[in-house]
């Protein structure tokens, strides 16, 4: 059995809960040993078949098709019989059943979709009467004589749950929406139905997707159904290419190196990316592999995270030697699998245009690990952003070990406080944040990297020891050396041809950025393109009388606020240059209170 599983058996022959609310990946393959043999169900057939194969009558509901009658027709169908006569409806009678020869035609008709209710109003309250019915006479024998059997079990599955019972403020759960989230509270909560035979099950990606009544309430169990990992998919490979004659001839990789490509994936994809290349006679190589992946997974993450693939390596990063030898440092750890000399995550800071981003993607080119960017998350609606990170957190624990990368940090993880003006959602989103980023268990697998010109903007037990534990600052080049390797690095980056000995002379009197320095370049070879006809001078020649008439930025305090913001941050002093190493902590605090930080 799978992990929720087998928890939501043990949890309900306790006879304590007997309400399951199921998320994340719920749309998925679930694997089925039946004789001997390995069979894929869908996750409702699972519950249906496996989950719920003792019970008497199972209901399927969504907003969509309604009423479904998986199993236990007869039952169902004599109940509607009730209603009908007490009630002067028609559920039963519909279509010609009871002219029909009545039970004799249940199972056909019932299983049709719209004949019964497909309003939460209408559908839940037929539902919920029957559970009633259920809770009742589940320890009852039936009546000498009689000849209806009495259901003495059953099992609700609610679809989409979301849409029936959202996240939202209690002031907008009033009328039906009120109506059917008390209903599925109460069997939750009711002792009758909780001590009965019956369960049911709330489905929904995404937890916080679903009113905070339920996903708060302790009489209900919150299980999650995970991505498959290495072995799950190396099994599903397995099966899926059993008849598959032409796969050995069109992929060269060993089923257990390609289930290690797919981890993050769910079994649904994987079958539609090998089938996808196995009915279009494409070679199954890694290129197609890492492609593939990398559009479904941003797909599935509806695009709040981004695959960063780099072809720079740290070599190609001008300066910020200590940085780099720190992080080639931990690339080695992590080829090595020395998980517990690792860091939990990195704070990058330091004034704009200090290489931060250029940093992290080279680092990306060359520490050997899925490298994802956590891209804009938050949502206008109520609950959707919540939602959002539950899924990318699913798909984050999925890929086994991942860097995540986070720029502009400070506007993106919210507050403890939270915001008067957004209902409160910067203080759950940085509450979702710090608890995830929080897990020990995710030393080694998930390292979180954070970027940002104003650290102090972010909550200080965000950037604790535990959760970043290393703070690099980065700092512009401060001898004419640096700034000239700087200058090469940029004209790389740009593709320029230009020899290190027709730069000018670089003597800027204030530090000058990378981000300058490119504007610089930028000037001198648009200048050296729109030349007249008669004119011919050279791109050193016109660099030098671009260099003459520079002039930097004005905002020297704003930047120079930033530079001490990040010395302030620094946990080591082999990050600093040696004029910062020389100022204590209250003259670094001193400075920043004169320049109103």
């Amino acid at each position: 059995m799978p992990e929720w599983a087998q928890s939501m058996k043990e949890i309900f022959r306790a006879e304590t809960i007997s309400q399951f609310v199921l998320t994340g990946n719920i749309n998925d393959f679930v694997l089925v040993e039946k004789d001997k043999t390995v069979l894929f169900f869908s996750l409702r057939k699972y519950l249906t078949e496996v989950m719920f194969q003792p019970f008497v009558v199972v209901l399927l509901y969504d907003r969509g098709k309604g009423i479904e009658v998986a199993k236990g027709c007869e039952h169902f169908f004599n109940y509607l019989k009730i209603v009908d006569k007490f009630h002067g409806t028609r559920y039963a009678s519909d279509m010609g059943v009871g002219a029909a020869g009545g039970g004799k035609n249940a199972d056909k008709i019932l299983e049709s979709r719209g004949l019964l209710p497909g309003e939460p109003k209408q559908a839940l309250e037929l539902i919920d009467r029957f559970i009633s019915v259920v809770s009742t006479f589940s320890k009852k024998e039936d009546a000498p004589g009689s000849t209806v059997s009495l259901p003495r079990s059953a099992a609700v599955v609610i679809d989409y749950a979301n849409f029936i019972v959202p996240r939202g403020e209690s002031l907008y759960m009033s009328g039906d929406l009120g109506a059917s989230l008390i209903k599925i509270i109460d069997w939750a909560e009711n002792p009758a139905i909780t001590g009965s035979n019956i369960a049911t099950v709330l489905l929904a990606e995404n937890l916080m997707d679903l009113s905070t009544y339920i996903t708060e309430s302790p009489y209900s169990a919150k299980l999650q159904v995970k991505l498959p990992d290495k072995e799950d998919i190396a099994a599903f490979l397995t099966h899926l290419l059993a008849g598959e004659k032409e796969f050995a001839s069109m992929c060269p990789i060993e089923i257990p190196v390609l289930a290690g490509k797919l981890v993050g994936l769910s079994r649904v994809n994987v079958k539609g990316l090998i089938l996808r290349a196995l009915r279009n006679q494409k070679p199954i190589t890694m290129d197609y592999l890492t492609r593939l992946k990398k559009e479904i997974i941003e797909k599935e993450a509806s695009g709040r995270l981004e695959f960063v693939e780099s072809k720079n390596t740290l070599d190609d990063v001008a300066g910020h030697d200590e940085a780099k030898k720190w992080l080639r440092e931990d690339t080695q750890l992590i080829k090595k699998g020395v998980t517990n000399a690792l860091p939990m995550g990195y704070l990058l800071a330091g004034r704009i245009g200090t290489g931060k981003t250029y940093l992290v993607q080279c680092f990306a080119g060359e520490c050997g690990i899925p490298f994802v960017e956590l891209k804009n998350f938050r949502e206008r609606w109520v609950g959707a952003t919540e939602g959002n990170l539950e899924k990318i957190f699913a798909i984050l624990h999925a890929l086994g070990q991942v860097v995540v990368f986070v720029d502009e940090a400070d506007q993106a993880t919210g507050k403890r406080s939270g915001d008067s003006g957004d209902s409160g959602l910067s203080g759950r989103v940085y509450s979702m944040l710090a608890q995830e980023m929080s897990r020990t268990e995710n030393r080694g697998k998930i390292f979180w990297m954070f970027a940002t010109s104003r650290p102090d903007l972010l909550e200080v037990d965000l950037k604790r020891q535990g959760r970043l534990d290393v703070h690099i600052p980065l700092f512009p080049p401060e001898d004419e050396k640096g700034i000239s390797d700087l200058f090469m690095a940029m004209t790389r980056k740009l593709k320029i041809k230009l020899n290190p000995e027709d730069l000018p002379a670089l003597n800027f009197k204030d530090p000058v950025s990378g981000n300058e320095l490119e504007g610089l370049l930028v000037r001198a070879v648009r200048r050296f393109e729109l030349q007249p006809e008669g004119e011919k001078k050279s791109l050193a020649e016109i660099l030098k009388e671009v260099v003459a008439g520079f002039r930097p930025s004005r905002h020297t305090a704003r930047l120079e606020l930033m530079d001490l913001l990040a010395v302030k941050e620094c946990t080591d002093d082999r990050f600093l240059p040696s004029r910062f190493q020389s100022m204590s902590a209250a003259d670094v605090d001193n400075r920043i209170a004169q320049l109103g930080g």
